[in-house]
């Protein structure tokens, strides 16, 4: 409907089916064919002008996102994503007239648009809805929108395929996966040429933030998931008194978030006891009473920073000093 999000919501997808370096690659054979298609059946609505500052500053970034892939886990570029996404909800609740008078970007910044959609494209495969808020406050009907980011994107994939090619990220699965999406992009085209006509242009607005959001969702739940996998990691919430607590444990790391009404918001981290002051260590110890483990905690608010000694005798909880 908003001629294109597929990717994104793909690219964790496919992370299943071939290694994450190949997904991009996978991703580009698909959306190239998709793009193509929608060139077709709505070229007499392409704004050119759009193009012609978009393209030129996105091929030189298409080259080097490529290249950065090589380097950079697109498991994180896919959290981070996912969160710039979901940040588009208060859209959601806006008003016909709101969204209708959201001032119209300048043409000089689709220079630096055109550079971002191409490197995050190089190196993702897909980013055709991390910009839709772009193209939708740039004042465009629905069917412009649709077409002019398929004649802006269509280059970049058919470059992504060839530097995909070049740097061995393609063999025979990731073309068969890459032919399986473009066939349902061509019918995904093919389908919204009858539905695009009865939609109005406020319902095509909050679609396409519908679908920014919940790509983001499905990035964040499904490459989120896998990092914390990968990194031994696992977040838990719990109530607290007057307040809430998020535990996040990363590799040996032993994180805390902590909120509480009459204190506001804390950061909490596990720290070996050997980072304490001489003086620091003296007080936990004269306070140890038959403990025969010490947790102690950095504790980091916006006004101050404190620590926390919490002292266990086997697995019983005896008592928890406050301290500077």
């Amino acid at each position: 409907m908003c001629g294109g999000g597929a990717g994104l919501i793909l690219i964790p997808v496919l992370g299943g089916l071939v290694p994450v370096m190949q997904v991009p690659a996978a991703i580009s054979i698909g959306t190239f064919t998709g793009s193509f298609s929608r060139i077709l059946a709505f070229k007499k609505f392409i704004r050119w002008h759009i193009v012609i500052w978009f393209v030129p500053a996105a091929i030189p970034a298409v080259w080097l996102g490529a290249w950065l892939l090589r380097f950079i886990d697109p498991l994180y570029l896919g959290v981070v994503i996912g969160l710039f996404l979901v940040s588009n909800i208060p859209f959601l609740f806006k008003k016909k007239k709101e969204l209708h008078l959201v001032a119209k970007p300048k043409n000089y910044l689709l220079l630096i648009i055109g550079f971002l959609a191409g490197l995050l494209s190089g190196l993702t495969g897909a980013v055709g809805l991390l910009f839709n808020k772009f193209y939708l406050r740039y004042q465009l009907s629905k069917e412009e929108i649709i077409a002019t980011r398929a004649a802006n994107e269509i280059i970049l994939h058919l470059i992504k395929i060839v530097l995909y090619l070049l740097f061995g990220l393609i063999n025979i699965k990731v073309l068969m996966i890459g032919i399986v999406v473009a066939i349902a992009s061509v019918l995904s085209t093919i389908t919204m040429r009858f539905v695009l006509p009865y939609l109005s242009e406020f319902l095509f607005k909050k679609v396409g933030y519908f679908a920014m959001i919940a790509s983001g969702l499905v990035m964040l739940s499904q490459s989120g998931g896998k990092l914390l996998t990968e990194n031994n990691g696992s977040i838990s919430a719990n109530n607290i008194d007057k307040g809430v607590e998020t535990k996040l444990k990363w590799q040996h790391a032993d994180l805390a978030f902590e909120f509480t009404y009459n204190e506001g918001f804390e950061f909490e981290q596990v720290i070996p006891f050997g980072e304490l002051s001489t003086d620091q260590q003296k007080k936990v110890n004269s306070f140890r009473s038959g403990a025969d483990r010490i947790v102690i905690e950095v504790v980091y608010t916006l006004t101050n920073t404190s620590y926390e000694a919490y002292y266990y005798k086997g697995n019983n909880f005896l008592n928890k000093l406050d301290f500077q």
